[in-house]
């Protein structure tokens, strides 16, 4: 496995962790283009290499099958928050790895640490990629403010209350958050948060993190509270 770029990474460095439906992609995607930065969701790179093991019949509860796969892992994903592709092996997965099937085994994947340092490995890479040309990069998902770049000068975890987080993403997922459309959604939140968190905290800030709760905020808001700790770390 190649060595990580562990002495310094290239440009501006946003680290953004959350919980699900906290909005950190969305935010996080928005803040790269206001900034004119590249954007880089980690999760989705879970998500792809979870795609994958299913695809090549990997057994997800063998550690060894799984972070073998992950070793020949053959991803593409684009850091332009305008076009952030993913493929694997040429395919493009960006819509199938929001299917429920993915969402319910992801955390399998997840918590295979030897898995979680090669992904790390890439992350490092990709967000040296994406600072270097563009001169910054909003790197989003679970650990990158204490595990992937806790060097980043500005660390933020954004968080919101449960009833908000799955209120949004039912509404994501469903097109609605009533009563039904929560439950339904609850599986693919509050249990994949607690099964993630077992190996990265991400439900309480580290030292140095800024926490912003999105709970009362409305997307435009959340955008904002993020730009303004950016511009307070760059000033």
């Amino acid at each position: 496995m190649p060595d990580a770029p562990e002495d310094h990474l290239s440009g501006f460095v946003v680290a953004v962790d959350g919980p699900s439906g906290s909005g950190k992609s969305s935010v996080s995607k928005q803040v790269a283009r206001v900034l004119g930065y590249g954007f880089l969701d980690t999760g989705a790179m879970y998500r792809a290499l979870t795609w994958w093991c299913l695809e090549q019949g990997v057994d997800l509860g063998d550690a060894d099958a799984v972070t073998a796969a992950a070793e020949r892992f053959p991803l593409g994903i684009g850091t332009d928050p305008d076009a952030p592709d993913v493929t694997v092996d040429g395919t493009d997965v960006a819509t199938a790895i929001r299917e429920p099937r993915i969402s319910t085994n992801v955390s399998a994947v997840a918590k295979i640490l030897p898995v979680r340092e090669i992904l790390r490995v890439m992350q490092r890479r990709l967000i040296n990629e994406a600072g270097e040309a563009t001169g910054g990069v909003v790197a989003e998902g679970r650990d990158i403010t204490t595990v992937v770049a806790p060097e980043a000068p500005v660390r933020i975890l954004l968080t919101a209350s449960e009833e908000a987080r799955l209120a949004r993403r039912s509404r994501e997922l469903h097109g609605a958050a009533d009563a039904n459309a929560v439950e339904a959604t609850r599986s693919q939140v509050v249990d994949r948060d607690k099964a993630d968190s077992a190996v990265s905290e991400f439900t309480v800030a580290a030292d140095g993190v800024t926490t912003i709760d999105t709970s009362h905020l409305d997307f435009d808001g959340s955008v904002e509270a993020v730009l303004q700790v950016v511009e307070a770390a760059r000033a």
